[in-house]
């Protein structure tokens, strides 16, 4: 379970702090991010309400179509 709920504010070059386990999309569209581990950005198509379980160090604002406020869980 999750321990703590924040708003994931798209950046393109602030990693998120804290890390999330998981973050929540809050429309139909795309979230760009780069997993803690990876050495690339990833494009995901989402819908609205879906949780990614990913552990994203960067939510990109450019490639983020989404609108409303994403929710990381950490």
């Amino acid at each position: 379970p999750v321990r703590m709920c924040f708003v994931v504010a798209p950046h393109n070059s602030n990693a998120l702090d804290p890390l999330p386990k998981a973050i929540r999309a809050p429309s139909d569209g795309v979230i760009t991010l780069r997993a803690v581990n990876s050495d690339s950005d990833v494009a995901h198509p989402v819908r609205e309400g879906e949780v990614l379980a990913v552990r994203a160090a960067y939510v990109r604002a450019t490639g983020t179509t989404v609108t409303g406020t994403i929710v990381g869980y950490a």
